[in-house]
């Protein structure tokens, strides 16, 4: 099962690359064009960290769109142990997705931490 359907189940409303752009098009947005959307209508991301770790335009984008973003901080979890890190910290996710303003927050099994820009 992947996560969406899993975050689904446990009562998140989410819209992922594929429902909003269809497929094939999902393949082809370049990260920063979709977290400049997501700045624009002030969504919340879920990702995982690596793709801002290592990746400066994705990070710069992420803080140019003023994106609030939750990354996971493992790239190796299957579809339920994403899920699970994400429920687990739902009410950090939920308070501060509300929020709004660039921010990253890194999450493990263990916990919610807000990162510096």
């Amino acid at each position: 099962m992947q996560v969406p359907e899993l975050l689904r189940r446990a009562g998140w409303t989410l819209t992922t690359l594929v429902e909003h752009y269809g497929k094939p098009a999902d393949e082809s947005i370049a990260d920063v064009d979709w977290l400049a959307l997501c700045g624009e209508r002030g969504w919340p991301v879920l990702m995982k960290y690596e793709k801002l770790r290592y990746r400066a335009a994705e990070g710069e984008a992420l803080i140019a769109a003023g994106v609030t973003a939750f990354c996971l901080a493992s790239g190796s979890l299957r579809s339920a142990e994403m899920a699970g890190v994400f429920i687990r910290h739902r009410d950090v996710v939920w308070e501060k997705a509300g929020t709004g303003g660039a921010a990253i927050w890194v999450l493990s099994r263990q916990q919610a931490r807000l990162t510096e820009l």
